[in-house]
């Protein structure tokens, strides 16, 4: 059993763990646009189908197996490189560079990581942009999770055993609230960081579900304003 934090403050905090896409930086971006259709032609030109096709198993993939990359291994046996390659070769211009940001995850007390389902070279190449490339200490990335994505609880323990974190001493910021699931079970505090109003359809909506449950500690539409207020204030290294 995970050793239960102090409390759902940070002021036990000693990792902290930042998701990549829509947490670090906005949804208004739309850099998923970008890695969304390039999913669609790589499936469209692997399985030889039409567009159409492509979408819907990309979205149905995405609903049942965490993510569309998880479904077309387990479904079709494919091999991920030269998906990941393809899908996160895209325009990062969209990204603003966020120095207030980069100014409060430094002055955070402990290790910064990134822990996302993406690639390394994807995760770079957007704190690159952002300026903030040079306040955390890690990526961790799909692979080094051996392909198996959050919300999975195996793609948690594997980074846990990577990055050799204590859970109940680290923090979760996450754009997708069931992410934050496993998290909380493993003495994890959370963070959701809320991405707007989601679409009309299922995959649009995930991010959403189950926002409202235990799991979730905390909820922000300002990540830097958040990390300056709550987890840096006098009262949250004060525990």
């Amino acid at each position: 059993m995970p050793l239960s934090p102090p409390s759902r403050g940070f002021g036990h905090v000693e990792t902290w763990v930042f998701d990549l896409d829509n947490t670090l930086y906005p949804p208004a971006c739309d850099l998923f646009a970008q890695v969304d259709q390039r999913m669609t032609a790589f499936i469209g030109d692997y399985l030889k189908i039409d567009a159409l096709e492509a979408r819907r198993i990309q979205k149905d993939f995405y609903v049942e197996h965490g993510t569309t990359l998880s479904g077309l291994m387990a479904v079709y046996g494919l091999e991920p490189a030269a998906f990941l390659d393809f899908v996160h070769d895209i325009d990062v211009s969209a990204v603003v560079e966020n120095a207030a940001l980069g100014d409060a995850i430094a002055k955070l007390p402990g290790r910064k990581l990134i822990f996302t389902n993406g690639s390394c070279a994807h995760a770079e190449n957007v704190v690159r942009q952002l300026g903030i490339d040079h306040v955390f200490d890690g990526i961790f990335d799909i692979v080094t999770t051996a392909y198996e994505p959050k919300p999975r609880r195996t793609a948690y323990e594997r980074f846990v055993e990577a990055s050799g974190i204590e859970p109940s001493r680290a923090a979760m910021f996450e754009d997708i609230a069931r992410n934050l699931e496993v998290p909380h079970e493993l003495g994890m505090t959370t963070v959701w960081v809320k991405p707007g109003l989601p679409g009309p359809e299922r995959h649009q909506q995930i991010s959403h579900e189950g926002a409202d449950g235990g799991h979730v500690h905390h909820v922000t539409d300002d990540l830097a304003n958040f990390l300056c207020r709550d987890c840096l204030a006098p009262s949250a290294s004060a525990e």
